[in-house]
């Protein structure tokens, strides 16, 4: 292995010293004991649920490289420990430009948590070909980037904080993916086995369980309601996975790879609107539709849109979490169309109701694409030390 990249490794120590050195400094400077202290009724077991899901459920989830499997569940753990001190400064100085009013600390970690859910989908599409310092700094500059999105959608157009950010997550993810060299086609270690699969399908089974919390965590009002809706709409795209899986197979048997991906297509499509449907069948169906649009996606994306656009994918995040967000983002939109027609009789602000929703779900598109591209460029500069496209997926670079 060449020295230079050898310290280059000891560099990234240097730097994760460096910035949470910065983070304690903070803490010590701005730090009071009324920040604990915030109006609400989240409870620590939710929030326990989500940071599990974090940890546990896309740690094992992104195990699905046969042998990037210490790199995978490492590096997530690595990310999301720095992300969420970064994501919480950031929630620090939006009061300062009277974005929000400061909600205290202890409601700012649930958010940020959250947040970081943008950065670990954005990493399923770059995994195993970023370097530990392309992750780092693309954490940091994502994590800006999606608080600069909520920003422009919660003042402008008066859309719910973090109501995007599957939809932030998979765009920015695709965009930097296209900026970094294809693998060899022939590339073996670009597979999974029987055991990483294995690993991917407990992480799934983790993210189904704990998503009812990430869904409502955030809820001051009508959170039995989204929890509700919620595990409906996972169990019935859990049932519709398995049924396509089997009817899309030559041999009728059923494939690892779609149960994974679309088993949790309900959970994100009504992550929009889980506290505003008030009948069950209504989210039974978005889970049927968003594990439909997964399956079918997964089919019609790697072949016919990621060869022509050069976009290697390698956890498919695009139809596993991109397509159910768009299915969701315009499922959210008609819901309130009609919850606002049915109201008033009156058509009066349906217009501007819908220029707002489609607006905001362009900008956040848009602002993905834009800054994604933007990163990917500055990742792949000889600063950042890329690694060779031979030395992808292989966890011998990092790890003993």
């Amino acid at each position: 292995m060449p020295s230079k990249y050898l310290n280059f490794r000891h560099n990234v120590s240097w730097l994760i010293l460096l910035l949470e050195a910065l983070f304690i400094i903070y803490k010590c400077l701005t730090f009071s004991p009324a920040d604990g202290l915030y109006p609400g009724d989240t409870t620590y077991a939710v929030f326990q649920d989500v940071n599990h899901m974090m940890t546990f459920g896309f740690g094992f989830f992104l195990m699905v490289l046969r042998r990037y499997r210490f790199s995978s569940t490492g590096f997530n753990l690595l990310l999301i420990v720095l992300g969420v001190q970064w994501s919480m400064l950031l929630e620090d100085f939006l009061p300062l430009f009277l974005i929000k009013p400061n909600e205290g600390l202890l409601k700012s970690i649930p958010k940020a948590v959250i947040s970081l859910t943008a950065v670990i989908i954005s990493t399923g599409a770059v995994l195993g070909k970023a370097n530990p310092l392309q992750l780092i700094v693309m954490t940091f500059v994502e994590l800006i980037a999606f608080c600069a999105s909520r920003c422009i959608n919660n003042a402008c157009m008066e859309v719910l904080d973090l109501m995007h950010v599957h939809l932030f997550g998979t765009y920015f993810g695709l965009a930097v993916a296209f900026c970094f060299p294809e693998p060899s086609p022939g590339l073996d270690k670009n597979r999974s086995t029987p055991k990483s699969d294995l690993f991917s399908m407990l992480g799934c089974v983790f993210l189904w369980v704990f998503w009812p919390s990430f869904n409502s965590v955030l809820l001051q009002n009508f959170r039995m309601r989204a929890v509700l809706n919620t595990y409906f709409a996972l169990a019935v795209s859990a049932v519709t996975a398995f049924m396509l899986s089997a009817l899309t197979t030559k041999d009728g048997k059923f494939r690892m790879a779609h149960i994974r991906s679309a088993v949790l297509a309900g959970g994100v499509t009504v992550s929009y609107s889980a506290e505003t449907i008030t009948h069950p069948w209504i989210a039974m169906i978005l889970g049927l539709l968003g594990s439909v649009i997964t399956i079918l996606g997964s089919h019609c994306l790697q072949r016919c849109f990621n060869p022509p656009f050069k976009i290697h994918d390698t956890l498919g995040v695009h139809f596993t979490f991109g397509l159910p967000a768009v299915l969701g983002a315009v499922a959210h939109i008609v819901l309130l169309v009609i919850k606002q027609w049915t109201k008033s009789g009156r058509s009066q602000r349906l217009d501007y109701l819908v220029l707002v929703h489609v607006g905001a779900f362009c900008q956040t598109i848009s602002f993905a694409l834009v800054t994604g591209f933007i990163t990917g460029f500055i990742l792949n500069t000889k600063l950042f030390k890329k690694i060779p496209v031979s030395k992808y997926f292989d966890d011998q670079l990092y790890w003993e």
